[in-house]
């Protein structure tokens, strides 16, 4: 069955909703595991920065390479247990994590832990699509907004949980991986009732359904999107992968309170989250993007010549700025090509992963060549990329412009 032409339920199903935001919680908070102990990888194996960068670029490959893939994939074939399918994969390699002797066994755990993300994202924005009630942003912040949650908790539980006691007590977190598996069964229930729902009525693809802009400016929109996430996960990979060996480094925290100062960074994440998916069915996805990158630009390049409490007022500031771009960026490709959910929502999620992952891996090489600090110099750029949002066509005009025609 071909469900590229599925339709989101009457009303919003806040109840699926919400274990979806759970399942994505749980989900990022495993993830962000891996770069929370960094620091304990890299004195347990006396690894360099750029071993440090070289895991991240494969742990971020894994979760992106996969994701268009398994987004076209499950377009085509859906399967209602998919879900629990990539949490399986996340917890075997958790296990793995946690007993990893070289650095060649953390780069296959954190590739299993990469599959699981990969499988999640794009089915888990699917099914939230399907239960949004026609209320998108809404729907995609809730769901999104859990996500940003588990990655602050991540490197605050690795910091209360690991950190004091040695790695292999990450093995904490593989059953925190299978009590996920057991929070998705209601969404698995769901999504087959609504399968076969769909079934019963006989809904196939339409060939001529109409997209709201030419191929050729879809194209060029898709593009600036792209753009757009390269310039948001470039910094915020700077922040996520080194921003505690920065505080480390230039003001001499120890390792638990550098994960608490991520933990702040993280918090405000899940609030912009929370913020720019409503904002940007009120007032329209391109200005939500353009303020929230553009933005962020002051506080960047600001926070490298601050001191310790300014430093961290200032990340503070970026998270809440540019987490709430990936929302509204999400559901503008999305209502881009509206018959595709699973390929663009693994398309967005892969390349913000794929470029997170070099992005960490040429950081790890400039911060052993240059210096921690130079890293942030040179990121702290990055968000004027954003400006590049003023050549994106306003979807609500040419809506409302549609209608009228």
């Amino acid at each position: 069955m071909n469900t590229q032409n599925e339709r989101p339920a009457v009303k919003i199903t806040f109840s699926i909703l919400i274990i979806l935001s759970l399942s994505h919680l749980l989900n990022d908070l495993l993830q962000s595991v891996i770069s929370a102990a960094y620091p304990l990888f890299k004195d347990d194996l006396s690894l360099s920065f750029a071993q440090i960068g070289l895991i991240t670029l494969v742990y971020q490959l894994s979760a992106s390479v996969f994701q268009p893939l398994t987004g076209l994939v499950f377009d085509k074939h859906p399967v209602s247990w998919s879900l629990p399918l990539g949490m399986t994969f996340t917890m075997i390699g958790l296990l793995n994590l946690a007993y990893a002797s070289s650095i060649n066994w953390i780069l296959l755990s954190v590739s299993l832990v990469g599959v699981g993300s990969s499988i999640l994202h794009p089915e888990a924005s699917r099914i939230t699509f399907l239960a949004s009630g026609g209320k998108r942003g809404l729907a995609q912040s809730l769901f999104q907004v859990g996500g940003n949650l588990g990655g602050s908790l991540g490197p605050l539980m690795v910091a209360l949980l690991v950190a004091p006691y040695g790695r292999h007590h990450i093995v904490v977190f593989a059953v925190l991986a299978l009590i996920a598996i057991g929070v998705m069964f209601p969404i698995c229930k769901w999504y087959k009732a609504y399968l076969v729902k769909l079934k019963s009525q006989k809904i196939y693809v339409k060939k001529d359904v109409q997209l709201p802009l030419s191929k050729s400016r879809t194209v060029f929109s898709i593009s600036i999107l792209l753009i757009l996430i390269f310039s948001k996960y470039i910094y915020m990979a700077s922040l996520t992968s080194y921003y505690t060996f920065y505080l480390i480094h230039k003001f001499g925290v120890s390792v638990q309170q550098s994960q608490l100062y991520l933990f702040i960074f993280l918090v405000a994440t899940a609030i912009g989250t929370l913020i720019g998916g409503p904002v940007g069915d009120r007032v329209g996805r391109k200005y939500v993007i353009w303020a929230s990158i553009v933005g962020a630009a002051p506080f960047s390049l600001l926070m490298p010549h601050a001191p310790l409490i300014w430093t961290v007022i200032l990340s503070f500031c970026v998270g809440l700025m540019l987490s709430s771009a990936f929302p509204a960026i999400l559901l503008y490709a999305q209502e881009l090509l509206p018959t595709k959910l699973g390929l663009v929502s693994g398309l967005f999620f892969g390349f913000a992963f794929g470029v997170a992952g070099i992005a960490s891996a040429v950081l790890g090489n400039m911060a052993d060549h240059f210096g921690i600090e130079a890293v942030y110099n040179v990121c702290g750029y990055m968000p004027l990329l954003g400006l590049v949002t003023y050549f994106l066509p306003d979807l609500k005009k040419v809506q409302r412009k549609a209608e009228i025609n």
